[in-house]
């Protein structure tokens, strides 16, 4: 499933990239506000509700409802971008760029996130190799990032 919801503009993405799940450094907010699980339940991400947070992995996760919140508390590997929201094009070039919270791919029940249509083009003509080597990559990535 590859999800793209138009206003891409409406998100800035300067994510502290010093973290290894993207947030919104001015809020803390994992996926700029949208609700992790909403890319499984859903067409499209939607943006959660303030009253309905969790605190997990350094970040806050916002949630349209309880039931959601609930399904990521108990597995939050399952509901969380791949590569902590970082682009998988970028992580395969040992780079950590934070991907768009709308610009999206499903792929194998996990989400990947993409910092600009251009990645996920390039992703999607190859997911697999993208994978491999980004799969390959992402310790080095990760570890040049605080925890």
């Amino acid at each position: 499933m590859i999800g793209l919801a138009l206003g891409l503009g409406a998100v800035s993405l300067r994510a502290a990239t010093t973290e290894r799940v993207v947030a919104d450094p001015h809020t803390g907010l994992a996926l700029y506000g949208f609700d992790p699980v909403t890319y499984f339940t859903g067409g499209e991400p939607e943006v959660g509700r303030a009253e309905v947070e969790y605190r997990f992995a350094g970040v806050i996760w916002r949630f349209r409802n309880e039931g959601n919140r609930a399904a990521f508390a108990a597995d939050p590997d399952v509901y969380m971008p791949r590569f902590g929201g970082y682009d998988p094009v970028g992580v395969a070039r040992g780079v950590a760029t934070p991907g768009h919270p709308q610009l999206w791919v499903r792929r194998e029940n996990r989400v990947y996130l993409f910092h600009k249509p251009e990645t996920r083009a390039q992703f999607a003509a190859d997911p697999q190799g993208s994978l491999d080597v980004a799969e390959g990559r992402w310790p080095a990535v990760m570890n040049g990032l605080v925890q």
